[in-house]
């Protein structure tokens, strides 16, 4: 009884550590934590890790008051009896008492509470960690990122979560090929995208492992749910299963396939051309096959569910095509590294199951405190995913979500991939471009800049250094940053002076237009962003900048020297001011640290930077540039070094 009570205790404060993600606090800082597997840490060490989140006071008079307080409503969990070492979680002990009412409660504030209470939410996938990170990753990365920042910029408050994919059967065999164990492994390959997100100015608020304690809480307890509601039975399942794709593909989406580099012919997947293996086992299902029709309505009443609108069409194909229940568990035996069916120690869950459920977990998942319903963001607004793993997100998890009734993502954006060689990026065929080098090379706004405007959503794009040295010459050096330049280092005017003497009724026929065309950009883009087509909205400003040059050289301002001209002087620069304003403001989600220097060099104050200030002449107070124009500190963009 003892023991079982030290179980109850035990759980319960798992329950607070959960709980205490609502917040949205990092649970697993590595300086922190003790090592090892969280299952095997003493009563010593999971104080410290609990104490160390403000979740366990150091004295008992504090952990006394712990147990009083409403919010957490902990004081059926945490008895007074003492831990004992060693003692792992199991949350089915709890399930049936606690956990049904926190989940009924979550589920019930996701789905009513008004959007004005909830944040925006973004993710990016999380990432395998058996290789390196490559540019294809900062892409997707960088299109949540971006995503994230428009709605700051809107005004809301916005939450982006991403991460790192450390369990299933391609990360054991990668840990044992590099002869380390797995957790070691582990630890030292999720740090490559952890860097990657802070070199990118990646602004995600999360960061998720799936091999944290919180994520693994959350998806057993998702389990346990699942088999309460009669969704998961048992039986032997045979075909063909791809390690790198990690999921079983049917035999009609099997075929044969030749190494050239050794003349080993093998089975391998149409879809990817991964190799696959037969496999028979005895191992869990999930009832997918039963949400098939639900799904098709879904579809029918969420048209926008899925971009761009040809993979909308292919998923619906599919799932019309009938749905096979799938399965969600590996033997043990097999599968080692990953976290264990709650009450079958013989099988581990299946690795895409464990990975969608990061989601859910950074958003609280399976709890909500009084008045924190929508802290956290569910039900996310956007995933951004490629292209090859749409099944995965568009009818697994949504059909899983289905299965609990909790309220499904709103929006999926897909996109294509980068190609190297007209080849796929591919880390299992070294077919990659180092996004650190890049970084390095070209500047964290410039591939960000590159990386939006040329990169594929319906369609794959070419990626070559000769490529992005011919854009940022024309766009950003050439097109962008020489008309920064020409405006605020300009010898015969001044554009403070023009701010405060140009804004007037403008009779020029051409100023009548290039004004019209300014004062439809916000709109225009915010009507692109609000689609998710990201590119098409940076194009568009690219295009107005572009504009802004032909003006400029058409209007030509430096021969406008006479007293009697200055009147039009000042008009001139005061478009082009405004010109130079209103794109700095819209671009600062696709180059954040480039506009903000850009609009110091105008003399924006910080506080006239959001999508409202946007507004043509609604800002008389910038031209005083607050950011050094002269030298080289003036150059916006400087010139490329080499043409390869």
């Amino acid at each position: 009884m003892q023991s079982r009570n030290a179980l109850l205790g035990f759980a319960g404060m798992v329950t607070a550590v959960a709980a205490w993600s609502i917040w949205g606090s990092d649970l697993f800082p590595a300086q922190k934590d003790p090592s090892g597997d969280p299952e095997t840490w003493s009563d010593s060490e999971l104080k410290r890790w609990l104490q160390a989140r403000e979740l366990l006071p150091a004295s008992n008079a504090g952990r006394d008051e712990l147990l009083k307080r409403p919010d957490l409503n902990m004081k059926p969990r945490l008895a007074k009896t003492p831990l004992t070492p060693s003692i792992g979680y199991r949350p089915e002990r709890i399930c049936h008492q606690y956990l049904p009412r926190a989940q009924k409660h979550w589920r019930r504030c996701a789905a009513t509470a008004p959007d004005t209470e909830k944040p925006y939410y973004v993710t990016s996938p999380i990432f395998y960690v058996n290789a390196a990170p490559h540019v294809g990753h900062l892409y997707t990365l960088i299109l949540a990122d971006v995503l994230k920042r428009w709605n700051g910029l809107l005004g809301k408050k916005s939450i982006l979560c991403t991460g790192t994919d450390e369990h299933g059967m391609k990360i054991q065999r990668a840990a044992a090929k590099a002869r380390q164990d797995v957790r070691a492994f582990c630890n030292e390959m999720h740090q490559p995208f952890r860097k990657l997100a802070q070199e990118a100015d990646i602004s995600c608020d999360h960061f998720v492992r799936t091999s944290d304690p919180d994520h693994r809480f959350a998806v057993q307890h998702f389990w346990l749910l699942l088999k309460e509601r009669g969704m998961i039975y048992s039986k032997k399942h045979a075909g063909w299963y791809s390690v790198s794709d990690e999921t079983f593909y049917p035999e009609q989406s099997v075929q044969w396939a030749l190494d050239p580099a050794t003349g080993r012919k093998f089975r391998s997947s149409k879809e990817t051309g991964n190799e696959v293996e037969w496999t028979s086992e005895n191992n869990y299902h999930f009832r997918m096959s039963e949400f098939r029709d639900r799904l098709l309505i879904f579809y029918r009443q969420n048209p926008s569910f899925i971009v761009p609108e040809s993979k909308m069409n292919d998923v619906i194909q599919e799932v019309e095509s009938g749905l096979n229940d799938l399965s969600i568990s590996r033997p043990r035996e097999r599968l080692r590294w990953g976290i264990p069916v709650p009450d079958d120690d013989t099988q581990t869950i299946y690795v895409w199951v464990d990975a969608l459920i990061n989601y859910l977990t950074k958003a609280g998942y399976p709890f909500q405190l009084p008045g924190k319903e929508n802290a956290a963001g569910w039900p996310a607004d956007c995933h951004v995913i490629g292209k090859d793993i749409v099944r995965f997100h568009c009818i697994y998890w949504p059909a899983l979500l289905m299965a609990l009734d909790i309220p499904l993502p709103k929006r999926i954006l897909t996109h294509a991939h980068w190609t190297l060689g007209k080849q796929k990026m591919s880390k299992s065929t070294g077919m990659v471009v180092n996004p650190f080098f890049a970084i390095s090379r070209f500047g964290v706004d410039t591939m960000r800049w590159y990386l939006t405007l040329d990169g594929g959503i319906k369609y794959d794009s070419a990626y070559d250094n000769s490529f992005i040295i011919d854009k940022y010459k024309k766009g950003l050096q050439g097109g962008l940053g020489n008309l920064v330049s020409r405006i605020t280092r300009g010898k015969g005017w001044n554009v403070r002076n023009a701010v405060e003497t140009g804004r007037r009724s403008f009779t020029d026929e051409l100023d009548r237009q290039f004004c019209s065309c300014l004062q439809q950009l916000p709109v225009s883009v915010a009507e692109d962003m609000e689609k998710l087509n990201l590119g098409d909205a940076l194009a568009k400003i690219m295009n107005v900048v572009y504009d802004t040059n032909v003006y400029l050289q058409h209007t030509t301002p430096w021969d406008l020297k006479q007293p009697k001209e200055q009147r039009r002087l000042h008009e001139v620069i005061y478009l082009c001011s405004e010109s130079i304003r209103i794109c700095g403001i819209l671009l600062q989600p696709f180059m954040p640290a480039k506009m903000k220097q850009l609009l110091e060099m105008l003399g924006v104050s910080e506080g006239s930077r959001s999508f409202r200030n946007a507004d043509f002449g609604s800002d008389h107070n910038y031209g005083q540039p607050t950011y050094a124009l002269e030298g080289h500190k003036g150059v916006l963009f400087p010139p490329v070094t080499s043409h390869f």
